[in-house]
């Protein structure tokens, strides 16, 4: 099976086409972690490339590693390094990146410290490390549906994992991957209460039927934390 299989297959433009998501989540990410213009940023497993880009859009100088090149068809221009981090360390010396970044990502290693033990050394002091991954409390229903996922995460274990690997300052939150919610106002206070009223009250039966059933039901965990 080629390496670009997996994306290939997975997130190819007709099953997983490419949206405005991105951008909205990335602006809200820069807004909530305090990022600024210039800064060295990296994302682990970039897949396609749809996120780290909006980062380079917004300013941020932008790397991406991935086991799979696939990238390349989509963003040719990006600063991307093949490497598979099961073997492999990151191309890149000590304390070089200011914020490194990874969605969808950590859950799938065996071993995910090894990814925290790379992104402490290739974190500049002080530097914020973002990560987001499925909530088991949320998907353990589904999570298994992908084969490639390995190790899932509670709010718990992803907190210890960052104090294990010495990160400090240590945030981690449930995650609604639903734009909507992003800007605090209270409209979107009326939009949380009626995600909650989806999640509790809503066969799951009708998860994959809509992005805001699927998203109300599956969340994810957000942590920021420092080096």
């Amino acid at each position: 099976m080629s390496e670009n299989k997996y994306l290939e297959t997975i997130y190819n433009e007709k099953s997983a086409p490419f949206s405005t998501y991105p951008s909205k989540l990335i602006k809200y990410l820069i807004d909530k972690a305090g990022l600024k213009q210039n800064q060295k940023i990296l994302e682990l497993g970039c897949g396609r490339g749809d996120f780290i880009v909006e980062f380079k859009k917004n300013g941020l100088e932008a790397f991406g590693v991935d086991l799979s090149n696939y990238s390349e068809n989509f963003f040719p221009e990006l600063n991307f390094s093949k490497v598979d981090m099961t073997k492999e360390k990151l191309p890149f010396e000590d304390n070089y990146f200011d914020v490194i970044y990874s969605k969808s990502f950590i859950e799938h290693f065996y071993y995910p410290e090894k990814v925290f033990e790379e992104a402490y050394r290739v974190l500049k002091p002080g530097g914020v490390i973002i990560t987001l991954t499925p909530e088991w409390k949320y998907i353990f229903k589904s999570f298994y549906d992908d084969f490639t996922h390995r190790v899932p995460f509670t709010q718990e274990s992803l907190k210890d994992i960052h104090l294990i690997n010495n990160f400090k300052l240590v945030s981690v939150e449930s995650f609604i991957q639903l734009p909507i919610l992003f800007e605090k106002t209270f409209l979107s206070s009326l939009f949380l209460i009626a995600s909650f009223l989806t999640r509790v009250i809503v066969p799951d039966y009708f998860r994959m039927k809509n992005k805001w059933i699927r998203f109300s039901k599956e969340l994810m965990l957000l942590s920021i934390a420092k080096k």
